[in-house]
């Protein structure tokens, strides 16, 4: 599992070290200095005559690349440090002693063009804002010079690319591409959350033994393969369909009714013991001619899926859709919300039991309706604010849709899940998401309820359904061909099985 945290906590966990003089930075360096080798050798290149251009900051990540530089020209390299402000005194007499030459910024776009590698320090953790004057500058000519670049340098982050929020991923201005980001001690939540990770390139994480002194818990995290496998039911010898989680799901229209087939779909791809579907008769007919194994007649469940598909301007329909998630609600039953019927919580306060699927549009208007207007521009340069912002003024849990999927209850951690491929990108993409999300709620439904406001396991589990459905979007993927959701859905078991099967790996 990755975890993240917020810089404050960081520099915090660094104090008690640097007060026993642990050599902190030294590794930094040493762990940059190594990175930057290993890629020069493995894209086929000597490191004796390779050239280096140190972006040197006034903070301690300004002082991690003259050290590294250092390093680098002992090896054989050719270093050269373009500073944006006062340097680190020790970092400079060491990198001067090595034979790192300082430049000008005068000569900063001769040496952007000529360099093969670029080592950011402009700024560290620390840093709030858009970047300003000197660095601003630098980072300015950098990707100008890039753009017109024939052979592309290889770009190394110190801790950070410059530009980006380390705590929330914001961008506010301009930020430094990176192609991999070496970040100390442990990773930073704007190295995972949009759109920050779109600049951090690969992230390359350095052990600095923080652990013991940061909190308990994270910033953020992020599941693996390995987790979702630890936290799978898997079915033993005394299952039957009622233990391994009964799915309700009141889906889809005549104006919509593929939203129904998908999500019921995605409901049985997820393992659940039984689907049961319970919207209009003649959507009934079809699910169960392309799913026989639904049943229409309704009796107990475990966990709900509502509104994907649900024609929410016919009022018996979101009359209908309001009853199920009120008596879930009194019954402490899980309740996934997705697509019109998210607006349900606009006027009610709900557990977090209740999780709602957004994408940004969405989430603009139920935050509107709340009196927190955030467009979806805002949304999308700030998700993670946005996303908690919703569950506090809610109750509910959010699974915000997006390259990154975020997932957050009131009070509890954030998780992010991305990597899924672009195509994933598709219509009906949101329902089986929320059938997938509504299987995994139910196998952990009587646990959910016996916990009452579900103590942030629902948020997790929709990390999980998130990391589930990604895999299977990867999973159809294949060969790099345009996919469309049924196929998402149809490789949901596969995901899960791969899951599974990482715990013998």
């Amino acid at each position: 599992m990755l975890r993240a945290y917020r810089s404050d906590d960081v520099r915090k966990a660094e104090a008690p070290l640097l007060e026993r003089g642990e050599p902190l930075m030294d590794r930094a360096a040493a762990a940059l200095a190594t990175e930057v080798i290993r890629r020069v050798r493995a894209a086929g290149n000597r490191v004796p005559g390779t050239e280096v251009l140190g972006l040197v900051g006034t903070g301690n990540n300004g002082g991690d690349v003259l050290f590294a530089l250092a390093r680098l020209t002992r090896r054989g390299m050719s270093a050269y440090a373009i500073s944006a402000g006062r340097l680190h005194s020790g970092g400079r007499a060491a990198a001067e002693r090595a034979g790192v030459r300082f430049a000008d910024a005068g000569d900063l776009r001769g040496l952007a063009e000529a360099t093969d590698v670029w080592l950011d320090g402009l700024v560290g953790i620390g840093a709030r804002g858009p970047l300003r004057d000197a660095a601003l500058e630098i980072v300015a000519e950098l990707e100008e010079v890039r753009a017109r670049r024939g052979v592309e340098p290889l770009v190394i982050a110190a801790d950070v690319p410059s530009g980006i929020g380390a705590d929330d991923g914001t961008v506010a201005g301009l930020a430094l591409h990176a192609d991999v980001t070496v970040t100390m001690g442990i990773a930073k939540p704007g190295l995972v959350l949009d759109p920050g990770r779109r600049y951090a390139g690969e992230i390359v994480q350095v052990p600095l033994g923080l652990e013991e002194f940061l909190p308990s818990e994270p910033a953020l995290m992020s599941l693996t393969a390995r987790d979702i496998a630890d936290m799978w039911d898997v079915p033993g010898p005394d299952s039957h369909k009622y233990t391994r989680g009964v799915v309700g799901v009141m889906t889809g229209s005549l104006r919509y009714p593929g939203a129904a087939l998908l999500s019921t779909g995605a409901a049985l791809a997820g393992g659940a013991g039984m689907v049961r579907y319970a919207g209009p008769r003649e959507i009934s007919q079809l699910v169960v001619s392309h799913h026989p194994e639904v049943v229409t007649d309704l009796g107990r469940v475990q966990a709900w899926v509502l509104g994907s598909g649900v024609d929410m301007d016919v009022a018996e329909a979101a009359s209908e859709v309001a009853r199920r998630l009120q008596e879930a609600v009194t019954e402490g039953i899980p309740v996934v919300l997705d697509a019109g019927a998210i607006s349900l919580v606009g006027a009610l306060d709900v557990p977090s039991t209740v999780v709602i699927t957004p994408h940004a549009g969405e989430l603009a208007e139920l935050l509107a309706s709340r009196g927190e207007p955030m467009s979806r521009e805002e949304i999308a340069a700030a998700p993670s604010r946005a996303a908690r912002l919703a569950a506090t003024l809610t109750g509910a849990t959010v699974l915000l849709k997006g390259s990154v999927d975020l997932a957050c209850a009131p009070d509890d951690p954030l998780w992010a899940q991305g990597g899924a491929a672009g195509w994933r990108a598709t219509a009906g993409a949101g329902d089986v998401l929320a059938g997938l999300l509504g299987s995994i709620l139910a196998q952990r439904g009587d646990e959910l309820a016996d916990l009452g406001k579900g103590h942030g396991i629902p948020a997790r589990l929709a990390a999980a359904a998130s990391y589930i459905h990604g895999r299977a979007a990867a999973i159809a993927y294949g060969t790099g061909q345009p996919i469309v959701a049924s196929q998402i859905a149809g490789a949901i078991p596969q995901a899960i099985g791969e899951a599974l099967a990482s715990t013998s790996e």
